[in-house]
């Protein structure tokens, strides 16, 4: 996988990159950039953050808990199109309003390329909601734990480690050295697929003062002792962070500290990898993380010296970002929600149930102004037995006996007489309950051929696409369906 981002690495995007874009110069020059392409830190109004979340609507969620998260993180669109993320506090947190805006403007005053930045805030009566750039490409946690096309390739996981490093040291450079619960669900990917390090946990919730909400097994052992968070425990974090890039899982410090112990490291590295690295850069890669996970926090690195470790290490730093993510570049820009009928919904969420109660319910009225091939023959025995056996198979259909009514249906359909898109969208249904995707797949093709602008057939489409693991078709599909749906409810 490495060898076949590396032929990327001296042609064209050597002519449109400088030599290398890892350098501490350009984290400085990138500074600046953001503070010029930034707004100033913004106090909104309630109610602007309410529209541009669509009144905080679940499916604007992007937190990893949903609606159970005591914090949730919506994403919105202001009314310049600039795209956000709102986080929103529950009631109990931060009472005092005053400690909340001296924090906030704080962190709203950093600016780098190497973080989420923080843009904006409300305080209004028992609100408190923080606003940031939005990143569209996903958190670490997706990329690494629960990849779908192709899992990360080592030189973007060092580069990850590096970006990540050189975020901790520009924040202790501007006296903000404290991260609140450090982990791979804290590192956001922009537009270009670059790494970036959420605001958000640079502020914690006052009233509870916890840091830490994952697993005690991942938590700084000063911490436990002490329940404070110092720049030494963000390191701890950080290496942490560092077995996960290199597992691919996330591995508790004590098991991998006795891996690594007992010269067992390679069995702590990502199967994926293998023959992807050297071994002197995961020996070496192990090595940082063994010193961040030092239990005395006085023999842990600092910031500054991770970023000098890991610039030497990084791989293909010609070879930009989305490159080495395998992702369109420049999607800076989520897809907007799409408003689906309840079929569409059903198809989405792969509910066959809820898919067979619409056709039912719909019958055959989606037919009416199909111009059928009549001939003759419709009153001949053959036409007869046309029709009896549509009546077989709606019979099976409405009895749940998806076998005999694809039996039923084929015998229709061979017939050749009548020509019906429902036939063959509950003939693509009853494939799809036999787990018979591809067939299924053909007949929601032909019942589009049939009806070039019926939404249920895309919507169709877009199910058993994505029974077939097709996401990227099976979305396009939904698209057409909601674009012909809104098209038929205006005429």
């Amino acid at each position: 996988m490495g060898a076949r981002c590396s032929k990327f690495s001296f042609c064209w995007w050597h002519s449109h990159l400088k030599p290398s874009a890892l350098q501490s110069s350009d984290l400085e020059n990138g500074e600046k950039n953001e503070k010029n392409a930034l707004p100033g830190f913004t106090e909104y109004s309630f109610e602007e953050l309410k529209v541009a979340t669509n009144g905080f609507s679940p499916e604007n969620i992007v937190s990893e808990h949903g609606e159970k998260a005591p914090n949730v993180v919506y994403r919105g669109k202001l009314n310049n199109g600039r795209w956000i993320a709102v986080k929103r506090f529950n009631k109990s947190a931060w009472p005092d309003s005053h400690q909340f805006m001296d924090e906030a403007r704080a962190v709203g005053n950093l600016r780098s390329e190497r973080l989420a930045n923080l843009i904006g805030c409300c305080c209004e009566l028992e609100e408190r909601l923080l606003v940031a750039e939005f990143m569209p490409n996903e958190t670490l946690a997706k990329h690494l734990f629960h990849w779908e096309n192709q899992p990360m390739i080592w030189a973007m996981r060092l580069r990850v480690a590096l970006y990540l490093a050189q975020a901790l040291e520009y924040c202790s450079s501007k006296g903000r050295a404290l991260y609140h619960d450090l982990n791979a669900y804290r590192v956001l990917f922009d537009q270009e697929g670059n790494p970036r390090l959420s605001c958000f946990g640079m502020m914690k919730n006052s009233r509870d003062g916890k840091s830490y909400s994952t697993n005690l097994a991942f938590t700084p052992p000063e911490y436990l002792r002490t329940g404070r968070v110092t720049p030494e425990s963000v390191v701890y974090s950080f290496g942490t962070m560092l077995l996960d890039l290199l597992s691919g899982k996330h591995i508790p410090p004590s098991h991998a500290l006795d891996l690594i112990r007992g010269k067992n490291f390679l069995m702590l590295m990502d199967s994926c990898l293998e023959g992807h690295f050297s071994n002197d850069d995961g020996t070496e890669l192990v090595r940082l993380a063994t010193r961040c996970l030092q239990y005395e926090a006085r023999e842990r690195p600092n910031a500054k010296s991770l970023v000098t470790a890991l610039l030497s290490l990084q791989k293909e730093s010609e070879v930009p970002s989305y490159v080495l993510m395998g992702i369109s570049p420049g999607t800076g820009s989520p897809v907007e929600p799409l408003l689906l009928t309840p079929l569409g919904e059903a198809c989405l969420r792969m509910d066959l149930t809820a898919i067979h109660e619409i056709l039912e319910k719909t019958g055959y009225k989606d037919d009416e102004g199909i111009a059928n091939e009549l001939s003759f023959q419709m009153w001949t025995n053959q036409m007869q037995e046309t029709l009896n056996s549509k009546k077989q198979g709606d019979a099976a259909f409405r009895a749940k006996d998806f076998t005999a009514a694809i039996d039923g249906y084929t015998q229709f359909i061979d017939g050749g007489t009548m020509v019906s898109p429902t036939v063959y969208a509950r003939r693509c249904l009853s494939y799809l309950m036999n787990e018979m995707p591809q067939e299924a797949l053909g007949d929601a093709m032909q019942a589009h051929v049939v009806s070039p602008e019926w939404p249920t057939a895309f919507y169709l489409q877009a199910a058993t696409l994505f029974s077939l693991g097709m996401e990227n078709d099976a979305q396009e599909s939904l698209k057409e369906a909601t674009r012909f749906e809104a098209k038929r409810n205006k005429n």
